[in-house]
């Protein structure tokens, strides 16, 4: 069975004064999804979107020809459920969220599920898959943090690829059919390795919005994936 694989670019690190046309530049470019960083100062390190930016992006994730592009939220706040709710309001496609971030895991991926939004689940660099043992037939997404979230830029840690192939396994064994996704400094040169642990898409930031020409990275990822 060929793999599907996707591609998508994180906001995080682009131009915030010129969003909306940056959206549409990375969809030219050959973007399948797009990831949208949610951090709270509080969770992480860091602040950034809301759901209103969500909502006024919305209109801007499509195609050229009018085809509508995910938009992949990935939630590093505590509490989740009520802005949870807000961005599947706001257009979210997909809402994925940190388990230690929730007091009740299971009831918050059925607030997103009822809002008519695929859920997913996160896991930083030294969090176990445990509890994917008790989710894993309510969810659709799983994303590996290959670096500490909270900020752009960083570097692949290495151990991710273990934690990778060991989802994968989960989830081939489950039968289900769920997206596992990485996210932390994937780059041209590193993605076949992370493909090869067993991933199906890729969240990548400074790696597309930090050169000149966004085609050219997103088509030498594809080739880098075969």
């Amino acid at each position: 069975m060929t793999t599907t694989y996707r591609i998508a670019p994180s906001i995080l690190s682009a131009d915030f004064a010129r969003l909306g046309e940056e959206v549409k530049s990375v969809i030219d470019a050959g973007a399948d999804w797009i990831h949208f960083d949610v951090m709270d100062n509080h969770y992480v390190p860091n602040l950034t979107f809301g759901p209103m930016i969500c909502q006024a992006l919305k209109p801007h994730a499509k195609t050229a020809s009018g085809v509508a592009v995910p938009i992949d939220v990935h939630l590093m706040i505590s509490p989740v459920d009520a802005l949870a709710a807000s961005f599947a309001e706001a257009g979210a496609d997909l809402i994925s969220f940190h388990p230690d971030a929730s007091g009740h895991v299971h009831r918050s991926i059925q607030a997103i599920k009822s809002k008519g939004v695929k859920a997913g689940l996160v896991f930083n660099p030294a969090e176990p898959l445990d509890v994917l043992e008790w989710t894993l037939d309510e969810i659709d997404l799983i994303l590996i943090m290959s670096v500490n979230p909270g900020f752009g830029g960083q570097s692949f840690i290495d151990s991710a690829l273990r934690k990778i192939e060991h989802a994968r396994k989960l989830i081939d064994a489950s039968g289900r059919d769920i997206r596992l996704e990485v996210d932390g400094g994937i780059k041209v040169d590193n993605i076949r390795r992370v493909a090869d642990a067993g991933a199906d898409t890729f969240v990548a930031g400074s790696a597309i919005f930090g050169k000149p020409d966004y085609k050219g990275v997103v088509d030498q990822m594809r080739l880098a994936l075969g």
